[in-house]
Order: structure tokens, then C-alpha cells, then sequence
């Protein structure tokens, strides 16, 4: 049976907040396939309480062969090339969503490394049979389009490959934060990767334990940006995001002064204010920051500022398709989006017949659920399957009831 989360019309006046964010999912699921490779006797302090991130620590603590990840797409990624070295035979599964998400293109880089992955069901996609043993290494040439999960799953083992592994990347490179932030952790557990003119090159080298302690999410402190953006007055804290972040996504601090916010970084987070300076329109090449899309396209949609946002191609096969995900639901606020060719979203200020009653449908999507809450600020909205947020935020909806208080 379906759940829902019905949200009155929400006050937006005065607003002032106080938000501990979710340890950052992207920089703890690195960090802990790191920690593993190499053999650390450290825990990681402050990781994510996040349904990816606890799959993560299961498998990685399991005894067990068969490792169920359910929607959790950067630990098949992960674990996935992990696995292919780690000596044994081991099946990886998932949701059914999960079994219709890609992995041909990581599968066959692993197999030309020296891997041996089989599909136990259909091809190109989860659940994945994995013959752990050394892998040999070598080139490979990859589409730069591609998830850079795929990229940084590759990166993390490579220094295991008994050649080491250079990765060509071809055409335009998306995500290139993900990649440099793997690069950058990889260096605090004592590897080197070289990293210029589109060629990852890791030799054979080892990991070092350290201590380590992961920072704050900035992609989920873009939901509070996107509140105060909408409420047009009041001041939130942010606690645990730094200046110097190896997040891109940590762009949504500079991306949130064209929509009337500004970000003031103290010693231990961020203090955000609302300023007056809206642009007429807003427009973003989003090839490095796509899990920021669907903040963006609501928040412009409620401040009625056309957008045209580009390098969204890869929204097509995140939890679910993104693009399409927002045309629908924003379609029943009323506001006309269209796709002007592929890799793109747009708004021109077009409206059509809004829904009656708003109800949000989240597609098993996290960013979903929370990039559409703060519509409670202009209107009452029922969001659909609330609980999604487990996978990033799974606090969000107890944050995001102090707007009500």
C-alpha cells in the first residue's frame, strides 16, 4: 500500500533555522571502500546513516556471498569492482529498479582487466555472478559521458592491478568533481592517480590505514537553499560544510546567489541570508553538479524564473528518469517544462492547468521526494512514498518539520 506525506500550506515568515545535515553519502562510500582496500583497523568517523551507505557496511562486514543492495547504485558500482579483486565467488543484487539500471559498460572494463563477471539474469544489468581474483590491469578506453561512478569504481582498485590502469577518457568528461574527489581521497590513503588531458593513469601501489572523518552533504544542504530561496526571507545554518570542499556540488553555495541567497562560511558550517538579487532568467550547464537539477527546476518554477539547463544527460538513468520525473510532476503545479534536445530541460514561464489536488509522485527517487517539499511554501502538496529520503537524508522529514514549529 502506498504511503503519502500531506503538507498544508506552510508559513514562510521568519524563518530561522538551525540544520544538522547527513555526512556526505558520495565521500563515505569512497571512504569506505578505501578503508577496506587497505585493510585499516580504523573505523571512518561520521559516516552517512543513509540506506547506501548501511549496505555498503553490511557487505563490507558480511561473511556472507550474496550481498542484496537494493536501490543503492553507487554501491553495485562500487562493490562491484571491489568484489571482482576480492578472492571468491559472490553474487550482487538489487531492487527491481536496480535490475534495470545499466552495468555493461563497468562489467566489461572489469572483464578486460582480468575480471571475470557473468550476468545471472539479464544481460547488461544486475544481479552480477563475480569470480573474485587478482585482476592483470592494462588500457581502457571509456565514453567520458558515462557515470563517473563507473570512473571511480575503477580508480579505487587500480592500484591493486597488477599493470596498474590507465583509463582513456573520450568526447566530454561529466562529473569530473566525482573523479577529482576520488583522485583527492585516494591521496589521503597514500595512492597516487595522475589525472590531465582526459587520461587517468594509476600505478600498482598500496593504501595506507588512516583516520579518517567525512564532511557534511552539500547536496543535501541544497534543499535548505532551495526553502530559504522560496521563502524570500529568514536565515538558516548549516552545520559541518567547509569552504574548501571536495563536493561539487558545494557549486550550490555560488549557483544560490543568482536565486536570492547568500552563504556565509563560519568555523564549523555555513550561514545562509536572503538577499534581493534574482536573475531574469537562469541558466546552467549542469554536467558536474546533475544531482542539483531538481532543486534547481523547482525552486526557478516557484520564483517563476525560466531556466534553461544543459549537461542534464545523465538524469536519464539515475533512480529513475529525471527529466521526465520533472516534466510530469511539475506539469500538476501547472508549469509547462520541455526537454529542447536530449541532455536538456527548459522553462520558458509556459503554464497549464495545474492538478486540482498536488500530489507528488517520487519514483523511488530521494532527490524527488526532497527538491518538491519546499513547494509547501506556496501551496499544500501530498508527497508520495515518503520515505525514499532514507537513502540520502533519512532525517529530512524530522528537519523539515521544524518549518512548521
Amino acid at each position: 500500500m502506498m504511503t503519502v506525506k500531506k503538507i498544508n500550506k506552510l508559513d514562510s515568515t521568519n524563518l530561522n533555522l538551525d540544520i544538522n545535515l547527513p555526512a556526505s553519502k558520495s565521500i563515505s562510500n569512497r571512504a569506505l571502500i578505501l578503508n577496506a582496500l587497505a585493510y585499516s583497523p580504523y573505523d571512518i568517523q561520521n559516516l552517512s546513516d543513509c540506506d547506501d551507505t548501511r549496505v555498503m557496511i553490511k557487505a563490507l562486514d558480511s561473511n556472507d556471498t550474496t550481498f542484496d543492495i537494493g536501490a543503492a547504485g553507487t554501491s553495485m558500482r562500487f562493490l562491484t569492482a571491489f568484489l571482482s579483486k576480492t578472492v571468491g565467488e559472490w553474487i550482487i543484487t538489487g531492487s527491481e529498479r536496480m535490475k534495470n539500471r545499466p552495468i555493461k559498460l563497468l562489467v566489461d572494463a572489469l572483464n578486460s582487466l582480468g575480471a571475470r563477471i557473468e550476468y545471472v539474469e539479464k544481460e547488461g544489468f544486475p544481479p552480477l555472478r563475480i569470480f573474485g581474483s587478482a585482476l592483470t590491469g592494462g588500457e581502457i578506453t571509456l565514453n567520458g559521458g558515462v557515470s563517473s561512478q563507473y570512473i571511480s569504481a575503477l580508480m579505487m582498485v587500480a592500484p591493486y592491478m597488477q599493470n596498474g590502469l590507465k583509463i582513456v577518457l573520450e568526447g566530454d568528461v561529466i562529473s569530473v568533481p566525482y573523479i577529482l574527489m576520488t583522485k583527492g581521497m585516494m591521496k589521503e590513503f597514500g595512492v597516487n592517480a595522475a589525472f590531465e588531458n582526459n587520461v587517468i593513469e594509476i600505478k600498482p601501489q598500496t593504501y595506507k590505514p588512516i583516520q579518517y572523518k567525512v564532511e557534511s552533504d552539500w547536496s543535501a544542504a541544497s534543499y535548505w537553499y532551495e526553502v530559504l530561496s522560496i521563502a524570500g526571507s529568514g536565515q538558516i545554518y548549516l552545520n559541518g560544510l567547509y569552504r574548501n570542499s571536495s563536493q561539487g556540488d558545494s557549486k550550490v553555495a555560488e549557483l544560490f546567489e543568482q536565486l536570492g541567497v547568500k552563504t556565509e562560511y563560519q568555523k564549523e558550517g555555513v550561514l545562509l541570508s536572503t538577499t534581493k538579487n534574482y536573475v531574469a532568467a537562469f541558466e546552467y550547464d549542469f554536467v558536474n553538479q546533475p544531482d542539483l537539477a531538481q532543486t534547481f527546476a523547482v525552486t526557478c518554477c516557484l520564483k517563476d524564473i525560466p531556466f534553461h539547463f544543459k549537461g542534464v544527460q545523465s538524469l536519464k538513468i539515475k533512480e529513475t528518469d529525471r527529466i521526465a520525473a520533472l516534466i510530469n510532476e511539475l506539469g500538476k503545479a501547472g508549469f509547462a517544462l520541455f526537454e529542447p534536445k536530449d541532455g536538456e530541460l527548459a522553462w520558458q514561464g509556459e503554464r497549464c492547468e495545474p492538478a486540482a489536488e498536488i500530489s507528488i509522485a517520487t519514483y523511488e527517487d530521494h532527490r524527488m521526494a526532497m527538491a518538491f517539499a519546499p513547494m509547501a511554501l506556496t501551496t499544500a502538496i501530498t508527497i508520495e512514498e515518503p520515505q525514499v529520503v532514507s537513502k540520502s537524508y533519512p532525517d529530512f522529514w524530522d528537519d523539515f518539520e521544524k518549518l512548521v514549529n
